[in-house]
């Protein structure tokens, strides 16, 4: 019986059987990834807009902050190192004392607004009737900007035609001076923040006491906890991460005041520097005095506070919550 002899196997026949092997396909794309793929796509430019924003003038301010620039940005200028930092921090007339007001306003405005808003929060917890207008009522400070504000009660509390004065006077109490006194402006403008802010911290402090389980209330109000103990072992733990957060960015918020500090009392923080935080402080040297090295010098330094705040209040926040 005749054999058939295979065919010889040369390069070139392997070469050309190779290549009509199939190529391996790529797996289809889900649904999943391409519309992870598109919403990075979508966010890129507002992402390298909002970081272009960021970077440059940081950059720009920490080179500026090693110079000694002064009378205009682009004037010539040279490099100092970190004399304007030790000239920032050897000044005991006014740079220290404006980082002790801008501690004690912050913890003093933060912390009764803090109370305050917690007390209204458990308040307005349960529904009743009104509660739109009263939530309406408290969102109107927060709508009003922070100058108006300061013009507001400019002429709330003028010593001389204010109506704060005259409601004192038909009490029986004497006049104050509020905002023209050296003493007594630091407080009024504390009060003046905790009435435009204290509305926040209740917004925030409410929606996270509505998130709140029953459950465990209800099963110490069987066990005959009465409220005050109910508020303290059960609410307050469970709406620790909640109150966290919220004094995070109230601090954060009330180290930055600016606005109604000048608005109230002008250049400097008033005639003895009464009101002078660390913002103002900045805001004098850069356009009153024309000192744009060492007021970014200044600058980075606020910079690296409120970051070491930061810092420390989420690392207590998470003691807390462990």
């Amino acid at each position: 019986m005749p054999t058939t002899k295979a065919p010889e196997t040369t390069p070139e026949r392997a070469a050309l059987s190779g290549s009509r092997r199939p190529r391996a396909t790529r797996a289809p794309r889900t649904f999943e990834q391409a519309n992870r793929r598109l919403k990075w796509a979508m966010l890129a430019p507002a992402l390298v807009f909002v970081g272009a924003m960021i970077v440059f003038p940081l950059i720009f301010t920490v080179n500026l902050s090693f110079t000694d620039a002064f009378g205009a940005v682009n004037a010539d200028k040279g490099y100092v190192g970190f004399q304007n930092f030790t000239d920032a921090l050897e000044d005991s007339r006014r740079f220290w004392p404006a980082i002790r007001r801008t501690v004690w306003f912050t913890i003093g405005a933060v912390a009764i607004e803090t109370v305050l808003g917690l007390a209204l929060a458990m308040l307005m917890r349960k529904a009743f009737r009104g509660m739109r207008w009263v939530r309406t009522l408290l969102i109107i400070p927060l709508l009003t900007t922070p100058v108006a504000i300061g013009i507001l009660w400019l002429l709330i509390l003028d010593p001389t035609n204010g109506i704060a004065n005259h409601l004192l006077d038909s009490l029986g109490l004497p006049p104050q001076e509020f905002l023209g006194s050296v003493s007594q402006s630091l407080p009024t403008l504390m009060f003046i923040d905790v009435w435009q802010w204290t509305p926040m911290m209740t917004l925030l402090l409410l929606a996270g006491l509505s998130t709140l389980p029953e459950e465990p209330e209800e099963a110490a109000r069987v066990d005959g906890a009465n409220g005050w103990q109910r508020f303290r072992h059960v609410i307050l733990p469970m709406l620790g991460p909640t109150l966290a957060t919220a004094l995070v960015l109230r601090s954060v918020d009330a180290l930055k005041t600016f606005d109604i500090l000048y608005a109230t009392k002008g250049p400097g923080g008033g005639s003895d520097f009464e009101v002078e935080t660390l913002n103002v402080y900045a805001y004098g040297l850069t356009f009153d005095y024309q000192e744009y090295g060492l007021a970014s010098a200044v600058l980075v330094l606020f910079t690296l506070f409120i970051i070491g705040v930061v810092v420390v209040l989420r690392r207590r926040a998470g003691r807390k919550s462990a």
